[in-house]
């Protein structure tokens, strides 16, 4: 990131998903990998530089308009919180994958190790 967007996090997380969605690949390249944060919980600088689109009906993206960063997905629900990307973290050590989901869309190519749940669209979201 280019720096005219950041964010402080109120305590620093400690796992991470990975998301095999359809969107997610288009969007990242391949694997989304991200943390959750409730919005309490982030405080955010450089909102100016920061652009917003509607990826679906139910959840919007947000990037840097100065580099092009990815920055986070977040729900369109009153008080939703945000699933930053992985990659934004200055300090990632310690980080341990939760879980993945989409599992039913992601590419035969590769497979993630570890034992965690792997879920798929409809257990992951009904």
């Amino acid at each position: 990131m280019c720096g005219a967007v950041r964010y402080t996090l109120r305590s620093a997380p400690n796992v991470f998903g990975a998301c095999h969605c359809t969107v997610c690949q288009r969007i990242s390249g391949g694997i989304n990998l991200a943390f959750n944060v409730d919005a309490e919980d982030i405080a955010i600088t450089g909102a100016e530089a920061v652009r917003t689109y509607r990826s679906s009906d139910w959840a919007e993206r947000s990037f840097c308009g100065t580099c092009g960063a990815n920055l986070w997905y977040r729900g369109l629900s009153e008080g939703a919180g945000f699933s930053l990307g992985l990659g934004t973290l200055d300090d990632k050590s310690g980080m341990v994958l939760e879980r993945e989901i989409c599992v039913e869309t992601k590419p035969g190519a590769y497979a993630l190790a570890g034992d965690h749940p792997r879920l798929t669209s409809t257990e992951a979201f009904g």
